[in-house]
């Protein structure tokens, strides 16, 4: 072989690999992004949600153990002992990450009565507008398994954040027989129609991204139920986990 085949061949070789390559980075440069699989028409995606704040150490410790997540949900305002609420600065860099953010409301303890509701909603939405979230975002309101619950709360925070430029979301653990099911199935029907629900049921141990069960979520019929809070507390990371169907991108930030 003559160097001008030898240079020929090289040549062969570099045109073939360089395509490669490119394959091979553009998969991974967006397995950030890229959903779970598909269920029932559905694409899914990963994420988890935090009571601390997601900074580049949280960040890292979920990327490095359980992957890089799709969806960050994070609280709104500061809860004494509970949660670190979520600000302009963490707003940049989860954007920066090409994350979603998922708002949660966890301001109150007791979960009954229209006005009391409506007070809730109104301050979520001041929350909201104080780190700027834009017109379209649900904001999912926290009821807690201990906490009273009726459906004239629901219907409070529904109606008012139905009349403003958020959405209203609820998050629970709607296990059958709870009383934040029965609340919610006891809400007028166009309420349980368009309430976006983030549920917490079942629970089964959290897990990386690669290794997330099936979309399975327990929840009301007549909702739009988007997410699954599917494990809480992992162990390395101050994280719980989540899978999310992408219509709830559509409500997210």
């Amino acid at each position: 072989m003559n160097r001008a085949q030898l240079y020929d061949l090289i040549g062969l070789g570099i045109l073939i690999i360089i395509p490669l390559v490119l394959v091979i980075f553009l998969n991974n440069s967006d397995q950030s992004n890229s959903p779970n699989g598909d269920q029932n028409g559905q694409e899914i995606y990963w994420g988890v949600d935090s009571a601390s704040s997601s900074d580049k150490g949280l960040y890292q410790c979920t990327a490095d153990n359980y992957g890089t997540p799709a969806v960050w949900g994070r609280y709104l305002g500061d809860k004494e002992d509970v949660s670190v609420g979520l600000d302009k600065e963490e707003v940049a860099f989860l954007h920066d990450k090409d994350m979603q953010i998922l708002l949660i409301y966890n301001h109150f303890t007791d979960a009954t009565g229209y006005d009391h509701g409506v007070e809730e909603a109104k301050k979520a939405i001041e929350y909201a507008n104080n780190v700027n979230a834009p017109k379209g975002v649900a904001i999912f309101g926290d009821i807690e398994p201990s906490f009273p619950v009726d459906s004239a709360f629901m219907e409070g925070w529904y109606d008012t954040l139905a009349d403003s430029k958020y959405k209203p979301g609820l998050y629970g653990v709607f296990n059958k027989g709870s009383a934040i099911l029965e609340a919610y199935n006891a809400m007028e029907k166009e309420a349980q129609k368009n309430t976006v629900v983030w549920t917490a049921h079942p629970q089964q141990e959290p897990t990386s991204k690669s290794n997330a069960p099936d979309y399975k979520p327990q929840g009301p019929e007549n909702a739009m139920l988007y997410g699954w809070q599917y494990g809480i507390e992992a162990d390395k990371c101050a994280i719980d986990t989540n899978l999310f169907q992408d219509d709830m991108l559509d409500y997210l930030w």
